[in-house]
């Protein structure tokens, strides 16, 4: 039986996923911040909870205690991520954005995805079959921002997308040298989540249905790719 972290699960993407991926037959852990959160939601889908912070190093290594102790881990979904939308919650644009403000989106969305990638390493590589899922956006394809045909092209922020970017990139390294794992990023969509403002147009059950695929594939599937339900997304 596989064995699944999923991060920041206790609502939108990565509670449908775990959702999805425990009517599979799955065993799937709930990476929350909120312990509290975080149980209700165990609760309600039969998942085990892990207390997990992305952003601290204390809680993701204890986090990685509570697995190992468990039996151990074979895949990862890096699902816990930020907008960085302003109080109004309005997106914030290149004239006023800051660089605090591309700090403390990159604090989740990339360097929490390095840190939980390392620390769980190890673990990962006991496993027959390690697969490692990174939730990414269209919003991080360089073709698709420099496409006036692209509604990427026209989406004001900045964090947000560069975050992406970097994460598509942390994908496809990380690929590159660890060619025994399935390391793979992938676009949900558009979907009515917190994340947005619940101005996404399409179902959580909908998003969740790529990270789900691509947190099921085999060892002779892709890796170092960029996907959609609708297939690969270019760069």
């Amino acid at each position: 039986m596989t064995t699944v972290l999923v991060t920041g699960a206790n609502k939108g993407l990565g509670y449908e996923a775990a959702r999805q991926l425990i009517a599979a037959g799955h065993t799937v852990y709930l990476g929350c911040r909120d312990p509290q959160r975080g149980q209700a939601a165990a609760q309600q889908l039969g998942a085990r909870l892990v207390q997990l912070d992305v952003t601290d190093d204390a809680s993701v290594a204890t986090a990685v205690r509570v697995i190992e102790g468990l039996g151990g881990l074979d895949v990862l979904v890096n699902n816990a991520g930020v907008e960085g939308r302003s109080e109004n919650n309005s997106i914030i644009g290149a004239e006023e954005v800051t660089a605090d403000m591309v700090r403390e989106v990159f604090d989740t969305n990339v360097f929490g995805v390095v840190r939980v990638m390392h620390a769980f390493l190890p673990l990962l590589q006991r496993s027959s079959h390690p697969v490692v899922v990174n939730v990414s956006s269209s919003l991080g394809s360089l073709s698709m921002a420099e496409s006036a045909d692209s509604p990427v092209y026209h989406y004001p922020g900045v964090a947000y997308p560069a975050s992406k970017a970097a994460l598509n990139m942390i994908t496809v390294r990380f690929a590159n040298q660890l060619p025994n794992f399935r390391i793979n990023a992938v676009e949900p969509g558009y979907t009515d989540t917190d994340l947005n403002g619940h101005t996404g147009t399409q179902t959580v059950e909908e998003g969740a249905r790529i990270i789900v695929k691509m947190a099921q594939t085999t060892a002779d599937g892709p890796t170092g790719g960029y996907f959609s339900a609708h297939g690969p997304v270019p760069w």
